[in-house]
Formats: structure tokens, C-alpha cells, sequence
């Protein structure tokens, strides 16, 4: 897969693609992730990306041409999506939508965003991590770029990982992990991880996943229709469904918000 991330601070990006795991699948031909300096383009000695608006007002403003005449220059895959509050919402089944194509690019504002004309007659799309404001897209892009890199096959070496997980097959956040020590400072490992029973292992899971899921994200619950047949099983199985009930009536008490703090 291709990833092009259009940007003023190059460097900024590329050694986070370097890093980790992305930088291995990068190394490996996993991933061609390929960052473009759109100063590279500009042929005045300042190298100027931006200037001031037209009808005054506060900041600078990314100009087109450095913009339009590096897509010209690199011809980057489609679509080209700009990193803005102004678009839609990434989740993960945006991730596993970019993820099954074969390559997209990430322009990345900076100052008070770009001329209205790249919006108008350039990009294919904005795409938007939260609503809050950043000095530019750069985190936004690599965000973007973890969470689809990992989902392209050979990123990661247990294809399991990317199905386990929060927000994966079953819309639930992730269960909780333990690993050695079986005791640490009183702190102890649930035994039904240990009793070597896979299959009971992974309905307590489950139920975990769903307890969580209702006191943290109960969004996600309602986005899944509630509780299903197997839910209800599991939960009984495990004497959560009091928990359940608990902790679906304290979410219900703060407005369905949840508790985010974790």
C-alpha cells in the first residue's frame, strides 16, 4: 500500500514512519509511505507556503500553488484527503476502508488552513480525528497512518491482533490483559486465565469486554442494538449480569456519556 502525506514539516512525519513497527513494515515493502516537502516546489528565496487572507484577519494561509504543483509533480494516489475539523469523523471502519484500497494521501494544513480553492477543485475528501484544534494536520496524518498501516496484511505478525481488539468484529472496546506475575503486591491474575480452558477463557472475555465497553463507551452498546443472545449467556455464566445492570443505570444517570477517563 501507498500512503503520500503532503506537508511543511516533513522530517516531522517521516521520522515517525521510521519508527516502530510502521517503519519496519515500511523497511520491508510493506507499506511505501513516500512524504513530500511542499516548500520543495517553491521557487522564491523564502521558499513562501502561505500568505495572508484576502479581506484581512488573523494568520496565514497555505497558497495553492505549492499544493496543486507538488500533486502535479509527485501524482500521489487517490483519494487526496485533507486534514481538517471541518470533515468527517475517523473511526475504525474508515481505517478498514482506506485500509482495503491500494494507496491514499494526506494533505496537511497548517496556520489558519489552505486556500478554499484546493478544497474546491483538489482534494477528494477531509477527514477530521477529533473535535479539537491542532497548529497543523501532521498528527492527524500519522494517526491516520498507524491506525491503517497496521490493518494491511503483513504489518503485523499475528493477523488476530487486528480482530481482538477495541473496536474490532464485535464493536466492543478490548478486554483486559494480565501477564507474569500471577501475584503482584496482592494483585492477582483471574483464574479463569489460568485454567488452560480456551474456550471459557474467551467467553469471560467477552463479558469483560462488554462491562467495559457499558461504563466507558455505552455509545458503542447502542450502536450494536444492546445486549445480544450470546451477551446475555455470557454475562449470566459469569454473575456479571447485576454488573451489567450497575453499571448500565450509573451511564444512564450521566446523560449515556460514559466514562471517558480511561
Amino acid at each position: 500500500m501507498r500512503i503520500d502525506v503532503l506537508t511543511i514539516f516533513p522530517d516531522l512525519v517521516s521520522g515517525f514512519a521510521d519508527a516502530s513497527l510502521l517503519g519496519k513494515a515500511r523497511r520491508d515493502g510493506v507499506l511505501d509511505i513516500r512524504v513530500h516537502d511542499l516548500r520543495s516546489v517553491t521557487t522564491d528565496p523564502h521558499q513562501s507556503v502561505d500568505d495572508a487572507p484576502y479581506g484581512g484577519g488573523a494568520g496565514m494561509v497555505l497558497k495553492p500553488e505549492p499544493i496543486v504543483e507538488t500533486i502535479e509533480a509527485v501524482d500521489p494516489p487517490r483519494p487526496i484527503l485533507y486534514c481538517s475539523p471541518a470533515g468527517r469523523r475517523f473511526d475504525q471502519s474508515w481505517a478498514h476502508e482506506l485500509a482495503a484500497t491500494d494507496g491514499f494521501t494526506l494533505l496537511c494544513g497548517r496556520y489558519e488552513g489552505v486556500d478554499e480553492r484546493v478544497r474546491e477543485h483538489v482534494i477528494d475528501g477531509e477527514l477530521s480525528i477529533g473535535d479539537y484544534v491542532l497548529a497543523g494536520g501532521e498528527v492527524a496524518a500519522m494517526t491516520v497512518m498507524e491506525a491503517v498501516g497496521r490493518l494491511v496484511p503483513g504489518m503485523l505478525g499475528n493477523l488476530d491482533s487486528t480482530v481482538e481488539e477495541s473496536f474490532g468484529a464485535a464493536g466492543l472496546l478490548e478486554y483486559p490483559h494480565y501477564t507474569r506475575p500471577v501475584d503482584y503486591r496482592g494483585w492477582g491474575v483471574p483464574e479463569v486465565l489460568r485454567s488452560g480452558d480456551h474456550g471459557k477463557v474467551d467467553r469471560w472475555r467477552h463479558a469483560q469486554a462488554l462491562l467495559r465497553t457499558i461504563r466507558h463507551r455505552p455509545d458503542l452498546i447502542e450502536a450494536r442494538g444492546g445486549l445480544d443472545a450470546t451477551d446475555e449467556k455470557v454475562l449470566a455464566e459469569f454473575g456479571l449480569r447485576q454488573e451489567w445492570d450497575d453499571a448500565a443505570t450509573s451511564t444512564a444517570s450521566r446523560g449515556g456519556k460514559g466514562d471517558r477517563s480511561l
